[in-house]
């Protein structure tokens, strides 16, 4: 199982924001910029993250995205609920076409496999994420640790 670059992408956000010792806002273009990534899909998972209000963003001129909520209140499984397609199969959808699901195996293992993996990530919140923070530091910001 691969998770979507949204979903890594959202993580690392996340991760991004729970490193910031002060509460200022930090830019799209900063979090891009640091992770080399594309500020249009930080921008895009941006979205998505203050959707599910796990980040507020504030605009104007001194804007940017913040934590929502304490880290330690972000569940990662719960953001990878949140933000992933779980459908491994079509017949995990409504209108299967599927001809032997009725009697299939498959699909509950799968199942049955997905769920341990969640419950897995549901262990841990973002604040687990964040336990070795010098070194995340030294990695991630170029101009230096907070």
């Amino acid at each position: 199982m691969q998770l979507s670059r949204h979903t890594d992408f959202s993580l690392r956000v996340l991760i991004y924001l729970a490193l910031q010792k002060e509460t200022a806002p930090v830019t799209v273009q900063k979090i891009a910029e640091d992770y080399g990534i594309s500020i249009n899909h930080v921008a895009k998972v941006a979205q998505t993250l203050v959707r599910f209000e796990y980040v507020q963003s504030l605009r104007g001129r001194s804007g940017g995205l913040l934590l929502a909520r304490p880290a330690a209140s972000i569940s990662v499984g719960q953001v990878v609920r949140d933000v992933e397609n779980l459908k491994l199969l079509d017949c995990f959808g409504s209108g299967s076409e599927c001809p032997i699901e009725p009697v299939c195996q498959l699909k509950n293992i799968l199942h049955k496999a997905q769920h341990a993996f969640l419950t897995t990530l549901d262990e841990y919140t973002l604040a687990d994420l964040i336990g070795r923070r010098e070194a995340l530091e030294t990695l991630l910001f170029k101009s230096g640790p907070l």
